[in-house]
């Protein structure tokens, strides 16, 4: 079962400011990846749902958290369906996130008091997936679906809305700052942040510093 609240996980993703998203087949260097993060300050990590028998890294990661990086919020996303839910929550998930806005993952998120991010592009999905209990909606994809002009927006009519931007943000003061000056909740990024270059070299202590640079950035600009 998980072993934060869906309350804790969605304050400490405010606090970190930066979601990590990542997904590989190989557990040792989804291991490197994780401790890297955790190194440099990540404490809400997301693992992409890809790939066969992706749930069976998970529940290595479930484990690896547990016993060696123990403040760390391990969370499943590209989560599309109820069942797939249920079966990360079972394997110790903290928090479920998808691409898509589904009834059925809700109601087996919030039966268990799971944090879950529904993937919106408007607002009426965004009004749809806090009626289902949605603490955090996912616009994804974030530059697709209107920028940070649209989050602005946004907190017009519905100031009370979370919102973590995912796809088209970048680990540069300027796209944070126009990010968080928009009203984001939090960030989501995958390999603008954990990139490929430094992780087909094994340069995990290089990874490290650039994630906490990154999120540096997000501290400092968000203050």
């Amino acid at each position: 079962m998980a072993r934060y609240s869906r309350i804790e996980v969605a304050l400490k993703m405010r606090e970190n400011g930066i979601v990590p998203i990542y997904y590989n087949s190989d557990i040792n260097t989804c291991k490197e990846v994780l401790q890297a993060c955790y190194t440099a300050g990540v404490r809400v990590f997301e693992f992409t749902n890809r790939g066969d028998q992706a749930h069976e890294i998970f529940r290595e990661l479930y484990w690896f958290c547990k016993s060696e990086l123990p403040e760390m919020m391990l969370g499943a996303g590209s989560v599309v369906d109820g069942p797939t839910a249920a079966l990360y929550i079972q394997l110790g998930a903290d928090f479920i996130v998808a691409p898509v806005l589904n009834h059925d993952i809700a109601r087996v998120c919030n039966r268990r008091k799971i944090l879950w991010s529904a993937g919106c592009g408007t607002l009426t999905e965004i009004n749809q997936a806090e009626e289902w209990g949605a603490e955090i909606v996912k616009l994804f994809p974030a530059q697709e679906s209107g920028g940070s002009g649209f989050v602005k927006a946004i907190a017009g009519p519905c100031p009370w809305t979370a919102i973590m931007p995912t796809g088209g943000v970048e680990p540069t003061r300027e796209s944070l700052k126009e990010w968080f000056d928009a009203g984001a909740w939090c960030v989501g990024m995958g390999s603008k942040l954990l990139k490929n270059s430094l992780i087909a070299n094994q340069d995990f202590a290089g990874l490290s510093k650039s994630i906490k640079e990154a999120l540096d950035l997000a501290g400092s600009v968000r203050s």
